[in-house]
């Protein structure tokens, strides 16, 4: 199912700025998003700011900043419309392909292309850089913010949303 521009950017603008706008060209100038700011996700595993939302580069990409906790782990996954590209800031992250498994260290980048099964862990924790392109990503991070624990629980309503936001593990 594609990703609805106009519902991506309304919820953007929402969360990012607090209200919605007409669909135009949002971003009339430069925008600076400070260090340790940004819209901000807390969870058990890692520690998310969204520097960067579709609503900014017209659904193009969205960026965020990740800090991963010790033994943060990824399950295994594909995006079908969506590339990612990790930039290691800190620590290790251990990324496992069907081919190969990638030990990334500060400074290195990981390029993931469209249907390129993947899952990856960090023992000891690490901080990185990650530009979903197309964006949408961070409208999933908002809707994952708002579930109960029940819908957390309902595998079913998890792979739903999931693949809603071309995050897929069938």
């Amino acid at each position: 199912m594609p990703l609805n521009t106009a519902t991506r950017t309304d919820s953007c603008l929402k969360a990012y700025f607090g209200y919605t706008l007409p669909m135009e060209p949002i971003m009339k100038k430069q925008q600076v998003v400070p260090a340790g700011t940004g819209i901000e996700y807390k969870w058990e595993s890692d520690h998310i700011f969204v520097k960067t939302v579709g609503a900014v580069t017209d659904g193009r990409m969205s960026l965020v900043e990740d800090t991963l906790q010790p033994g943060f782990q990824l399950p295994r996954h594909y995006h079908k419309k969506m590339a990612e590209i990790f930039y290691i800031l800190e620590g290790e992250l251990t990324f496992v392909f069907d081919d190969e498994t990638v030990i990334a260290t500060a400074g290195t980048t990981v390029n993931i292309p469209v249907n390129v099964w993947h899952a990856a862990h960090s023992e000891r924790g690490a901080k990185m850089l990650t530009i979903f392109s197309i964006a949408g990503f961070e409208d999933y991070l908002a809707e994952m913010n708002t579930l109960t624990e029940d819908q957390f629980a309902d595998e079913a309503f998890m792979t739903a949303l999931a693949e809603r936001y071309d995050v897929w593990d069938r």
